[in-house]
């Protein structure tokens, strides 16, 4: 009964994905329905319940897993990620659910034609679970590489659900029904289809694509859809600066966007590339605290004025310990992003050993934004004399390998004047 129930609640799943036309929806629905209808069958099957012995029990409970598990793998080409993929993945959808009621009936009526399964830990057995092991253990890595991004509770059910799912699939193909671990796999089974599945449900429900299978979620959303991956309290904070200064609004964004895209550049983990994300979008948040008429002031600013601008990191890094609930990590970002290697920044002048590559990383973008944006008291620069500036001070001011990231970046984007140069 839970399986058929799971049955259904996949095609519901697979029928929202068309209606949005979300292609990781329908995979995620097609294989669940796969799943949820072998399992379905496999106990309508049990010998002497409803029908006597045969071979469908059997064969429908081994090939549960794997099934699922290769209609899953399948999120690893593009193809099937967007609304594109949709129309192939009802095709598909309709030909394994005729596949299993045609193994149903014929091997229900003439169990001498269903084939054979292998045995429970027989050679042939273990070469099917370390099949799917294999699929269960990219779609693992990609979950786990989203969940490290967005820290979001449906994202570790995900995980949760695929660790699950593997567990059954050792308990199918290595025990056998007299062991107690054979009937809890059937519960860690249907637990698992719920968990990913509802996780998927969720984000359908939320309006957004749901990507821990694919793993193809970039840095640069985190900073695009703040709310959703970094949190309400993010969002709150952005407007607040926005009503302050749309300009500094506006160069946060940027910025945080730059810093992740050379963060992922240069190989950073999720867990940093979430933190460089959260302290580029805050790094100017204490300038909620400079007066309207010094940071919007129409011109160059004295003496007086620049040392009251200058305070900013440390007002940031207090806003942020008094609110609470941000990482070390993001409060050095929004402390230390006006320092320099040559100790010439401020507030505190710190040397080269003793601030970090991500600090570094946003320092080059920050500087890199400043310069191509236009002010009331100074034309932009071009792109191309940004990064010559930020190259004359390599070594001294900024850290080169964040400079020749960024110009990596702003090379492969189509429209940039330095794709010809780099």
């Amino acid at each position: 009964m839970g399986a058929i129930a799971a049955t259904g609640a996949a095609i519901a799943l697979t029928a929202v994905g068309v209606l949005n036309q979300d292609g990781r929806a329908v995979l995620v629905g097609t294989a669940f329905t796969a799943m949820a209808a072998l399992l379905a069958l496999h106990g309508l099957a049990t010998p002497d319940v409803i029908f006597g012995f045969n071979g469908v029990v059997s064969f429908s409970g081994g090939a549960t897993l794997p099934v699922g598990g290769a209609v899953l793998a399948l999120s690893a080409l593009p193809v099937f990620r967007g609304s594109q993929g949709v129309k192939p993945l009802l095709w598909l959808q309709g030909a394994l659910l005729a596949g299993i009621a045609a193994l149903g009936l014929v091997g229900l009526l003439f169990p001498s034609l269903v084939p054979a399964v292998p045995a429970p830990a027989s050679s042939a057995a273990l070469a099917v679970l370390l099949l799917g092991l294999a699929f269960y253990g990219v779609l693992g890595l990609r979950a786990l590489h989203t969940f490290l991004l967005t820290h979001r509770g449906s994202d570790l059910f995900v995980l949760l659900g695929l660790g699950w799912l593997t567990s059954a699939l050792v308990a199918a193909l290595v025990l056998d029904y007299s062991q107690l671990g054979w009937w809890v796999g059937h519960g860690l089974e249907i637990a698992g289809i719920a968990f990913v599945g509802g996780a998927v449900a969720l984000d359908l429900h939320r309006g957004v694509q749901s990507r821990p299978l694919v793993g193809d979620l970039r840095g640069s959303a985190l900073v695009s859809e703040e709310e959703s991956f970094l949190g309400s309290h993010i969002r709150a904070l952005m407007l607040r600066l926005a009503e302050k200064d749309e300009y500094t609004e506006e160069h946060t964004r940027r910025v945080a966007l730059r810093a992740v895209q050379v963060g992922e550049e240069l190989g950073l983990p999720p867990g940093r590339l979430r933190t460089l994300a959260t302290g580029g979008l805050l790094h100017d948040i204490g300038k909620l605290s400079v007066p309207d008429e010094v940071l919007k002031k129409p011109g160059p600013l004295d003496e007086e004025e620049y040392a009251l601008v200058q305070r900013h990191p440390e007002h940031g890094r207090r806003l942020l310990r008094e609110l609470g609930g941000f990482a070390e990590g993001v409060l050095r970002l929004v402390h230390d992003h006006h320092e320099r290697l040559d100790g010439k920044g401020y507030p505190q002048g710190l040397s080269a050993e003793e601030l970090d590559l991500d600090t570094r990383i946003l320092t080059v973008c920050d500087v890199y934004d400043a310069l191509i944006s236009t002010r009331v008291y100074r034309a932009a620069w071009s792109a191309e004399k940004a990064i010559a500036f930020l190259h004359e001070q390599a070594g001294a001011a900024f850290d080169v390998r964040c400079i020749d990231a960024l110009a990596d970046v702003l090379a492969r984007e189509a429209a940039s004047p330095l794709r010809a140069a780099v």
